[in-house]
């Protein structure tokens, strides 16, 4: 039987090149975005069914989850892709910012996966793969709300784990590094107020020596990449939990934990000029 994927903001990035390699595999891809204009494409494609869904509307979610089983009649595996990262001194942004970054990385995660599992657990099968990022697994100066919902997504991942297998659940974590998409663009929210002099020096070293990193082919990965990786783990009949997408990942990943804080740390100020 043809399997299933609902993917979460589908139409950019990694969720459009994740539901193109799907559906170019023969699986059945319900592809997911807030605005379902922009998957005209993809909905041209055999086996794609493009769908309304915003991971802070919970009637939306619904909607989608009840249309891809009417269509395809089951859903073998979600993806949880939908998220943006929110950058800048925490003083520059304000409550509804904040909450905004963590209802849509975070509690909208969770809305969509919670949504999903009656019908898993019915079955007694699915996987559930949530994309995290290096800055699930280390921090760079700024991140603080973006980082912190990453480390949100690894930590209840991973607590989730005990409890899905016991349902017959898989959950995958997949940790991108740099990646060419449009996270510097409409993905990203950068906030800062330059009346709030002390971090003014932050703020410069860090867009003086990472601006343009992601459009730089030698330090970042195609979306494609974390595409088969996300198969790779849908597919590899592992219960492995973790999975780096890109070089750099490995390379950062393997370093972070090599070093101490104070040495990792200390080594990222240095490259800054901090």
């Amino acid at each position: 039987m043809t399997q299933t994927i609902l993917i979460t903001g589908a139409s950019t990035g990694i969720g459009k090149a994740t539901a193109l390699h799907f559906q170019a595999q023969g699986w059945n891809v319900i592809a997911t975005m807030r605005n379902p204009d922009a998957g005209s494409d993809l909905a041209a494609l055999d086996n794609v069914l493009v769908t309304r869904l915003d991971v802070l509307d919970q009637a939306s979610i619904d909607s989608a989850i009840s249309a891809g089983l009417e269509r395809f009649g089951a859903i073998d595996v979600l993806l949880n892709n939908a998220g943006y990262g929110a950058y800048g001194p925490l003083e520059a942004f304000s409550m509804e910012r904040i909450r905004r970054q963590f209802d849509t990385n975070v509690i909208g995660l969770l809305a969509v996966t919670k949504s999903v599992l009656p019908h898993m657990r019915a079955r007694a099968s699915g996987t559930i793969v949530n994309i995290s990022s290096i800055g699930g697994q280390m921090t760079f100066p700024l991140g603080t709300l973006y980082h912190g919902t990453k480390f949100a997504v690894e930590g209840l991942s991973e607590a989730l784990h005990y409890e899905l297998e016991a349902a017959g659940i898989k959950i995958k974590i997949v940790e991108p590094g740099m990646i060419r998409t449009d996270f510097g663009g409409r993905s990203f929210d950068f906030q800062n107020d330059e009346t709030l002099e002390a971090y003014q020096p932050v703020v410069n070293a860090l867009f003086s020596t990472w601006g343009g990193a992601a459009d730089d082919t030698s330090r970042s990965s195609a979306p494609e990449v974390v595409a088969d990786v996300i198969w790779t783990a849908v597919t590899d009949g592992t219960t492995t939990l973790r999975y780096r997408a890109g070089a750099d990942a490995v390379e950062l990943l393997d370093n972070r934990k090599a070093l101490s804080d104070d040495d990792f740390i200390g080594g990222l100020k240095s490259q800054l000029g901090l």
